[in-house]
């Protein structure tokens, strides 16, 4: 039994030896090449796409003012309702408006009186002096007072104006249709025609404005790019835009470019800009953030990368490339925007170049790679490049 136990024992330890003479003479193995995952860059239009911070502003806005002084004596609209153009909003105390006028009718009437004595005169003085009863300098005075008389009734007439125009004031009208504001003041409160008191607002914005500017320097960068090629205009009329909403969500109407101005501003160094843009379901509100995205023409060779895909140095960006003989290689590249999670690349790449998206931090600089799986191809579906997922 004990001479069974040593043998047991002897063979185990001989197998553990021949096991460690195996592996010193096979040695160490070699370190297999890391996988990664490339994509390869195709040349495509790639439509230019400037963003900048904007704010709404409604097409048309009337403020309603006095014309008159007065005390208020009604408030003839629902704020925040649809008013039509012409619809009476407020009425002011008339009264003192309606004497006025009753004045004015007074003093026309003297005026007219006056004129038909004094052109009476005349029609008599003139048959006088032809037969040289009167003297010429008498009719002449005549004549002088009938055309006193007649500037007098003219004067009259205007006042007689202006007093029925002040009386139709205390009728405070809108000029325009749109959505009636809150009420600046209330009944019973004293208006200022001298001090144009503003009483409310009504404002348009079935279809509105969006304001927003943009430095100087891009806009000669976009001109210059048009100039020499680099980018192609659109072929509709007008430059599109689109807009993001506060909370992320895209605005479902599509505007135009409608204003450009022609100074910059000395102190920001912008140019001021605006679209107009329908507003069927009023979802614009003016005073309202927006994003405005301007479709400034198309880059016919652009190239789309994935955010991981490019890294950012000193030096400036950069990415890594698979070469013919599957060796990593650094590229310092240029890009533009970036857009829903891709960088545009504007120049450092070329059609059918390997980048490598997956894999960055195995891969290194003149180390041999495999190709994990299939090539992404340029079509790929961002949301899965979004998600980070190989």
């Amino acid at each position: 039994m004990r001479h069974r136990t040593a043998s047991t024992v002897l063979l185990f330890f001989s197998a553990l030896l021949l096991g460690a003479c195996g592996e010193q003479e096979a040695g160490p193995r070699a370190p297999s090449a890391p996988e990664v995952q490339v994509q390869v860059v195709r040349a495509e239009p790639i439509d230019n796409i400037i963003e900048a911070p904007g704010r709404v502003q409604a097409l048309r806005t009337a403020e309603i003012r006095a014309r008159v002084n007065g005390i208020i004596e009604k408030r003839l609209y629902a704020e925040g309702s649809d008013v039509e153009a012409g619809t009476v909003l407020f009425a002011v105390d008339p009264r003192e408006m309606q004497a006025a006028l009753s004045a004015a009718r007074a003093t026309l009437d003297r005026a007219l009186a006056t004129e038909a004595n004094a052109a009476q005169d005349v029609q008599r003085y003139k048959g006088l002096v032809e037969e040289q009863a009167i003297s010429q300098q008498e009719y002449d005075s005549a004549v002088a007072r009938l055309r006193t008389a007649q500037a007098d009734v003219s004067q009259a007439r205007a006042q007689l104006d202006a007093a029925q125009l002040n009386l139709d004031h205390t009728t405070i009208r809108t000029p325009i249709a749109g959505r009636a504001g809150r009420a600046e003041v209330t009944e019973g409160a004293l208006v200022s025609a001298s001090e144009a008191t503003l009483l409310t607002r009504v404002e348009q914005f079935d279809r509105v404005f969006v304001n927003f500017s943009q430095s100087s320097s891009k806009l000669l960068l976009i001109r210059s790019q048009l100039a020499s090629g680099e980018l192609i205009e659109p072929e509709v009329d007008g430059v599109v835009v689109t807009l993001t909403l506060e909370d992320g969500s895209e605005f479902d109407q599509v505007g135009q470019m409608d204003f450009y101005a022609m100074t910059i501003d000395p102190a920001l160094g912008t140019v001021a800009l605006r679209a107009e843009f329908p507003n069927p379901g009023r979802l614009l509100l003016p005073g309202q953030f927006v994003n405005a995205r301007i479709h400034a023409g198309t880059r016919p060779e652009g190239m789309l990368l994935p955010q991981r895909a490019v890294q950012m140095t000193d030096q400036g960006p950069t990415v890594r490339l698979v070469d013919d003989e599957d060796t990593v290689v650094v590229q310092a590249i240029t890009v533009g925007e970036l857009r829903d999670g891709q960088w545009i690349v504007t120049a450092g790449l070329q059609s059918g170049d390997r980048v490598i998206v997956s894999g960055l931090q195995k891969a290194r600089p003149g180390q041999k790679v495999r190709i994990a799986g299939r090539v992404i191809p340029e079509a790929q579906d961002q949301g899965a490049e979004g998600a980070g997922t190989p």
